[in-house]
């Protein structure tokens, strides 16, 4: 289909908001969640899984992978109503796959952007020479992007770190910034740390000083340990990006972009929960594990009294219906006396 979208890079108002992609986190049934607790303004940007490009390419493996790009029909609803554009992450390390692989997206898919994960620090993954080991290879990294801009019209993106095995933004930033993007995205990490210690937002402000110096008209956003809507604000002004991409706060407050943890009270937190358990399914039945739902438990059934041991009940379901009953019954028999230990 071709191209007719503007540049949100561009036209976007600033501070830029992003969800960050996450395995096995952001697909359609909790990216939908997410947006019905938005309040439009507050988030202008979310991403998919991050989708092999060899797995796009490849005749018998694409059905299976590109389920890291379906967006449901309610999903491009709620798009379009709060405002928030999508972009389609995409990691491999052949240019000639990346060329295939977008142009099979444009022609298949209605995406806002590509963003290019130069920044996954998983081992097997940097084993295989893609994502964070594109920041070693340049010459490899520079080919990736100029095949993918070649493949499409949509506004591009790469999501990144500070370095490899040790800090390199200046090295980095001073290559990545004279490449065709119209967005960086960087993880104040490098890979060796994957989520451990404290992002160094001093090395993104330090990236945002390179931009300005090369191409004051590309955004910057920076990314890590980024917890509320007063955060995101206070980094982009301290440290001069235009934007800021959360990853790992909204498992701390899934209702970020709609409100304070304060106002969150038990009975919400189930059924939101519910309401999971209820996308998921619908999206996925058992095309995936329902295992993968377990992780989100304690983001939602926390911080009241008897969460702990509504919570030990839940993981030890293995069934949409299980779990319904425990909440359900959790709802029934112990909401009101759950009182919450926020304050």
């Amino acid at each position: 289909m071709p191209n007719t979208k503007s540049n949100f890079w561009k036209t976007a108002k600033r501070p830029l908001v992003m969800l960050a992609p996450m395995e096995d986190v952001t697909d359609t049934a909790f990216r939908e969640l997410v947006l019905h607790n938005t309040q439009p303004g507050n988030l202008d940007v979310i991403f998919t899984e991050f989708t092999s490009t060899d797995g796009l390419c490849h005749p018998q493996g694409r059905d299976n992978v590109a389920q890291r790009l379906v967006v449901s029909e309610t999903e491009r609803q709620l798009l379009k109503e709060k405002g928030v554009k999508i972009v389609a992450q995409i990691w491999g390390n052949k240019p000639e796959k990346y060329l295939e692989a977008v142009k099979y997206l444009d022609e298949n898919y209605d995406f806002d952007g590509i963003d290019i994960n130069m920044g996954c620090p998983v081992r097997n993954v940097v084993t295989h020479g893609s994502c964070s080991a594109l920041i070693d290879n340049e010459s490899l990294a520079a080919e990736i992007i100029q095949a993918t801009r070649e493949a499409t019209s949509l506004p591009l993106s790469v999501k990144t770190r500070i370095g490899l095995k040790k800090v390199d933004t200046e090295r980095w930033m001073n290559f990545l910034f004279r490449q065709p993007l119209d967005g960086v995205i960087l993880h104040g990490r490098i890979q060796k740390q994957m989520s451990e210690g404290a992002a160094d937002w001093n090395e993104i402000a330090k990236a945002s000083v390179i931009r300005d110096e090369l191409v004051p008209g590309v955004p910057l956003i920076g990314n890590g340990d980024v917890f509320s809507l007063d955060d995101l604000h206070e980094r982009c002004s301290l440290f001069k990006t235009d934007g800021v991409m959360i990853g790992r706060g909204i498992f701390r407050n899934p209702w970020m972009f709609q409100s304070t943890l304060q106002d969150v009270d038990v009975e919400k937190r189930m059924d939101t929960l519910l309401r999971h358990l209820q996308l998921y399914e619908a999206a996925w039945g058992n095309n995936r594990p329902f295992p993968i739902l377990k992780r989100f438990f304690k983001i939602y059934i926390s911080d009241f009294r008897g969460a702990a041991g509504l919570r030990k009940e839940l993981m030890e379901t293995n069934s949409f219906e299980e779990a319904r009953r425990v909440v359900e019954r959790g709802k029934a028999h112990g909401a009101q006396s759950m009182e919450p230990t926020v304050k």
